[in-house]
């Protein structure tokens, strides 16, 4: 057995590190934004919102999220991973505690608007870390688990909101204990050679499965003549607002439906995110069993979105379920899916994308998810304000969309994978 060369014990020895700051990053992003969500009604009964403002404030984020989203993959290819990244964290703090002085609509509004675009930041520099340390057979499960982090903002975040709401009875103190963690991690990150370590691990992956070629331009306009970036474009904006929906109407699906209070909401959340968790980890490490046994990369990756997809029909009888069991364990399973599916399809990017134009293509497709959850948070504000809180027909399109997009996906990257030098 070959030992291995001084550049692979070094990427050996620090990618799971890696992976844990990426991990901790994305679990401070989202418990930020999600802490709106597990207030919402806290803030209701102060500010007596109604259902179309509270979405308009939702979307407010996502709009946001969706316009930074594409300038933010193309500064993290300009300087780099690690400075890009420290920059989008410290802007992206700032953004959460200003949501401890607002005092109306409006200006939870623009709080909202400065949090989204600063958090765009994430996912660009997070997949472009992971395919600077990992190689294709490994990248799914990598983003799996740094992506789960998502979910240890669902387990924390309501505990962490309930204790400083008890400890010092104000939803304001509540975002500046949420926010400042982001200026812890930022010292952390500082602190890690993020650069050095990556020089001596050999500067990048040793190969990259690409559908673009290397020399493609990180420019917009040379990106969206591509038809594989027409494939993650479309399929983003179909799918990435289910997990909104899951994000920012869950608890409030489930307070209304079961009068639970933000106490109470922790426990029910906290499992639902914890198997979703799972979901992130068997699906990436089911991608890359199968790359091993000899699967096609892009294959690899569509046969896991494909039992995905199927799971994600289930959404349909959410409405139909009467207790909180069945629902919690229903929404157990759809989360797990979409994690599974979010790892693929991130890991399915670094695949097609040469590094220089990586997060410039994370950052378009991402951004075609965020603007596709603008509309979708729009529409499902717009129903459940007309139907007097009933979600039949929000579930109904949110369980097709996965099925709709796996075909897309599939017609846009029928091209065979080439392998060349990263």
């Amino acid at each position: 057995m070959e030992s291995a060369s001084p550049e692979e014990s070094v990427k050996n020895r620090y990618r799971w590190l890696v992976v844990g700051l990426l991990f901790l990053a994305t679990g401070i992003n989202y418990m930020d934004r999600s802490a709106l969500g597990i207030l919402a009604h806290t803030l209701d009964l102060e500010f007596k919102w109604s259902e179309e403002s509270y979405g308009n404030i939702v979307l407010a984020f996502t709009l946001a999220y969706g316009i930074g989203y594409i300038v933010a993959g193309r500064i993290v290819d300009w300087i780099g991973t690690k400075a890009g990244y420290a920059i989008f964290v410290f802007l992206w703090t700032l953004a959460a505690i200003s949501h401890s002085v607002a005092g109306s609509v409006i200006g939870f509004f623009f709080a909202r608007l400065c949090l989204g675009f600063a958090e765009s930041g994430n996912f660009p520099a997070a997949i472009r870390a992971i395919s600077e340390w990992f190689e294709p057979e490994e990248r799914a499960l990598a983003t799996g688990i740094f992506n789960s982090g998502s979910n240890l903002a669902a387990l924390a975040a309501p505990g962490f909101i309930a204790f400083i709401l008890y400890r010092y009875h104000s939803w304001r103190y509540a975002f500046w204990g949420v926010g400042a963690l982001g200026f812890v991690w930022l010292l952390l990150w500082l602190a890690f050679p993020y650069q050095r370590l990556l020089r001596l691990g050999g500067g990048g992956t040793s190969r990259s499965v690409a559908i673009v070629e290397a020399s493609t331009s990180a420019r917009w306009s040379d990106l969206l003549k591509l038809r594989v970036m027409w494939a993650f474009i479309l399929v983003k904006a179909m799918t990435d607002p289910v997990w909104w929906l899951y994000l920012f109407w869950l608890p409030k699906f489930l307070q209304q439906r079961f009068q639970l209070s933000v106490a109470e909401i922790g426990v029910p959340l906290a499992v639902i995110y914890c198997v979703s968790s799972l979901g992130a980890l068997v699906g990436g490490w089911s991608a890359g069993y199968l790359i091993r046994r000899g699967w096609d990369v892009l294959s690899a990756r569509k046969a896991i979105l494909a039992v995905c997809a199927a799971c994600a029909l289930l959404l349909m009888l959410a409405t139909r379920l009467q207790t909180l069991t069945e629902i919690v364990a229903l929404f157990s399973v759809l989360t797990a899916a979409h994690q599974a599916w979010a790892a693929n399809l991130f890991a399915a990017n670094a695949d097609c994308f040469p590094a220089a134009t990586l997060s410039s293509s994370v950052g378009i497709a991402g951004a075609a998810g965020a603007f596709g959850g603008v509309v979708f948070q729009k529409f499902t504000g717009w129903m459940l304000q007309a139907s007097h809180g009933d979600y039949t027909v929000v579930f109904l399109v949110a369980g097709m969309a996965y099925a709709v997009a796996l075909l897309v996906f599939h017609i846009l990257t029928v091209k065979k994978a080439v392998e060349y030098p990263a």
